[in-house]
């Protein structure tokens, strides 16, 4: 694997306050040793800052806080493996110092994984709730940019191929969660049905319905570029829908959806389900300011004009957590047209690591 710069962390929290400058002269010897050349801050009331730097440009942070917390941050940039037993027999040291130093008296000890940063492959990717997850990422299998968005296609030894659209986990090949979710969880039939799909690139929407014989599915996909990585790397997804855009029970549309929509609403064309899976419920909870907000209430309105009577719309949500953005979304849906009902059911996605909302909404 290619060099890239490792950030590693070793804390304690000790089990009564700090004597700073007993602390700083103890652990001293240990970064000595290594050749690195020390640079000390001290305040008064807020205890030590050590900067420790090799000829290599490695460098060690020693942060000592009187209330006793002692944090350890090491930076290095070399080959993986290398650098990895190198800093681990560092920190061990400092850990065995500090054992040695307060006897007993240090009430946690945690060392994280490291942080690999400026790497061939990106790993960290973060939840919607903002929290960093690492991704055991092996392989970039397809990285490229169209006029929309960047796209993504990264191999996961746990998930498969996953689908990465500006920095935003899509779908994973592990995720057919997401699908039977999004598609009412088993309880719908849709033989017999006209279905519109609005997004969906992946194709595992399209895919799952295709087998449960529908009259007619129409799919709605801006970008062609998302359809031709998917159906070269996500075929765990997608099967073989994606191959052409006809076939017996459905078409694949490259073009807006706004713009069908309106001509749907014009023509009169009514469907029995549609399915919205073009984006998540915005995190932002400023819908006068987010364009995203006004986005999604446009698409609500178009397609509750599309929707038959007795028809269903499903959508995603959000993570559970994102309690704020998830009442403001049900707040719009009583901003409609008309009048609406709802339910919503929560669901594990696999890759997303994180409890996700989907919507089910219906005419009243």
């Amino acid at each position: 694997m290619a060099a890239a710069a490792r950030h590693s962390t070793l804390d304690f929290m000790l089990g009564a306050t700090a004597d700073c400058n007993a602390v700083l002269k103890a652990l001293q010897p240990v970064f000595q040793e290594q050749g690195m050349t020390e640079t000390v801050h001290n305040w008064e009331d807020h205890g030590y800052l050590a900067t420790y730097i090799q000829k290599n440009g490695s460098f060690a942070n020693l942060r000592i806080y009187p209330h006793g917390l002692v944090l350890v941050d090491l930076q290095s940039y070399n080959d993986q493996t290398k650098g990895k037993e190198e800093t681990d027999r560092l920190l061990d040291k400092v850990e065995e110092r500090m054992k040695e130093l307060f006897h007993g008296n240090i009430k946690r000890v945690k060392r994280l994984p490291a942080i690999l940063r400026g790497g061939a492959i990106d790993r960290y990717w973060p939840t919607a709730d903002g929290r960093l997850v690492e991704y055991d990422i092996d392989e970039v299998v397809y990285d490229e940019d169209s006029p929309f968005q960047n796209i993504k296609i990264l191999h996961s030894k746990q998930f498969g191929n996953i689908l990465i659209l500006s920095g935003d986990v899509n779908l994973a090949e592990s995720d057919l969660a997401y699908t039977q979710a999004i598609m009412g969880s088993g309880k719908e039939n849709y033989a017999g049905k006209e279905v519109l799909i609005l997004g969906g690139g992946d194709g595992g929407i399209l895919y799952e319905i295709v087998k449960l014989k529908p009259k007619m599915v129409t799919m709605v996909e801006i970008d062609q570029m998302v359809i031709d990585g998917c159906k070269k790397y996500m075929r765990k997804t997608c099967g073989d829908v994606l191959d052409n855009l006809k076939g017996e029970c459905y078409q694949v549309l490259i073009e807006d959806c706004i713009p069908v929509l309106k001509r749907y609403a014009k023509e009169g064309r009514m469907f029995d389900y549609v399915i919205n899976d073009l984006t998540a419920v915005p995190i932002s909870t400023s819908p006068e300011e987010d364009s995203t907000w006004e986005f999604l209430r446009l698409i609500l309105d178009l397609s509750m004009k599309v929707l038959k009577q007795d028809g269903k719309y499903f959508t995603q949500g959000n993570c559970i957590n994102l309690t704020d953005a998830l009442t403001l979304y049900e707040e719009q849906l009583s901003r409609l047209y008309c009048p609406v009902e709802f339910s919503k059911e929560i669901v594990c996605v696999p890759s997303y690591m994180e409890l996700w909302v989907f919507y089910t909404i219906w005419k009243k």
